[in-house]
């Protein structure tokens, strides 16, 4: 259902508020340079800061913006299911595709847990739910038994995996029906997910490369996978210095330098440092981009 290069959007932000004007244009740039899907309100999206008003603005903002030329698939996610099920059931009363559910974090759920967790959220909403595993953030990792288990509730349609291990990619894909979309939640790892039979990213690097994620998909969907590959190798130091720091601050950082959002953060998430922002800076102009 959910294929190809799909980008994990920030949320720009002025004078301490949603910037909406920033945020469509962002998704015009998205959608004019091939990008296959949207996500707002992730953790790219500082879906973390966001009040629920604001959180629920951002993801109707999109719908709207994007008028069905892509799939929009809302962050929903939370460590309460109570507050994950309220989050999913607005993005799909307001038309969203999809929801893409981060594992419940800091309170570390068994995995039995969190089987409850999605299953409870599929049975009483009727949106397609792509559950998000990074358990470099959570604290606890959705093991690929449990996602093959999950992949028989009807609405549960793929899964965004940031586990950072090939092989439980591998495993995940292999327990796993055809139709189900394992997306990787790394950029650096899409190529060889593509090559093990995933369905795409969902990106960072879309954000100010789109056109080159989306070519790399589509070249390897093509089987052109030299132009994959050329083209995973041509993004790889921007992909490293898109996280210098903590994701989104680089990645915000070179939309500044691009001139599409002005430069604002949510603490606990701040500025990069003058080291780190020169290095970016030079990747940037060396790609092209500045």
């Amino acid at each position: 259902m959910f294929r190809g290069a799909i980008v994990a959007i920030v949320t720009p932000f002025k004078d301490g508020k949603v910037d909406e004007e920033a945020l469509r244009n962002l998704i015009e740039f998205q959608i004019a340079n091939g990008t296959d899907g949207i996500v707002p309100c992730g953790t790219t999206g500082e879906s973390s800061t966001l009040s629920h008003e604001e959180h629920d603005r951002v993801i109707e903002i999109t719908i709207d913006a994007v008028k069905k030329r892509v799939p929009v698939i809302a962050g929903t996610g939370s460590n309460s299911t109570a507050e994950a099920l309220r989050l999913t059931k607005h993005a799909h009363k307001v038309g969203a595709d999809g929801a893409l559910i981060v594992c419940p974090y800091y309170n570390r759920p068994t995995q039995e847990g969190l089987y409850q967790h999605f299953k409870t959220i599929a049975e009483n909403v009727p949106i397609p739910i792509v559950p998000y595993n990074i358990p470099g953030r959570t604290g606890v990792n959705l093991l690929p038994p449990m996602v093959a288990k999950l992949a028989k509730i009807k609405n549960i349609v793929g899964i965004k995996e940031a586990s950072g291990s090939i092989k439980q990619m591998s495993d995940v894909i292999e327990m796993c029906p055809d139709n189900f979309a394992v997306l990787s939640g790394d950029d650096n790892f899409t190529l060889p997910l593509l090559a093990m039979g995933g369905a795409g990213v969902i990106s960072v690097i879309s954000n100010v490369a789109p056109a080159d994620m989306a070519g790399l998909v589509d070249a390897f969907f093509a089987g052109d996978i030299k132009k994959a590959k050329d083209l995973h190798h041509k993004m790889s130091p921007l992909m490293e210095a898109l996280f210098f720091e903590v994701n989104p601050i680089p990645v915000k950082a070179a939309l500044v330098m691009m001139g599409k959002i002005k430069e604002e953060y949510r603490l606990p998430l701040c500025k990069m440092t003058d080291v780190n922002r020169e290095k970016l800076k030079k990747v940037m102009t060396d790609y092209g981009l500045i």
